[in-house]
């Protein structure tokens, strides 16, 4: 079975990834209910991608803990610098140049976390294959949005679920 590249990840209703300052403070204190599908989704994960801000954002969020030390991460940086083997900093290659690359190899889905750049630039090049996005009932009238610039892509809804506050909308892209 092919690799799928995935983003998962939360937004508001408004379509913002966070605040204007990366805080998320809105989605940490959304009541999620008893459980949410992240352990099923990350089970099928062996490789994450994501962009400067948001492996800051996650490394804070993380307290001292690991970095999703299971998987194979690749983080876009032209300044950043790590000895952790598991973590591959990009610095000049583009995001769909990366993507062809991996799925070409073996192995198990690709998620993209976050980085409205990125998403769109892989949206743009045709290589992203679902999106699985929880929406918080909360409007934040700005900051940095999920979606930036691409061409108009049909997707097919495949599935919801609810969790507490969150609502999961899954989406395939039609080819």
């Amino acid at each position: 079975m092919p690799r799928k590249v995935i983003f998962y990840g939360a937004i508001s209703l408004d379509g913002y990834l966070a605040d204007t300052h990366d805080n998320l403070d809105w989605l940490l204190n959304t009541d999620t209910g008893d459980a949410t599908s992240y352990p099923e989704f990350i089970s099928t994960v062996d490789t994450t991608i994501s962009g400067k801000n948001t492996y800051l954002t996650t490394l804070d969020l993380l307290d001292g803990a690991s970095y999703y030390p299971d998987q194979t991460n690749y983080v876009f940086s032209h300044t950043l610098t790590t000895d952790n083997e598991n973590i591959h900093i990009i610095a000049d290659e583009q995001p769909a140049t990366l993507v062809e690359k991996l799925k070409q190899q073996a192995g198990e889905n690709i998620w993209i976390i976050g980085g409205g750049a990125i998403l769109s630039a892989l949206i743009s090049e045709h290589l992203l294959d679902e999106i699985r996005i929880q929406v918080a009932p909360i409007l934040l009238g700005t900051g940095k949005r999920l979606f930036e610039t691409f061409p108009v892509t049909q997707l097919e809804l495949s599935s919801t679920q609810r969790f507490g506050e969150l609502v999961e909308l899954n989406y395939t892209i039609k080819s």
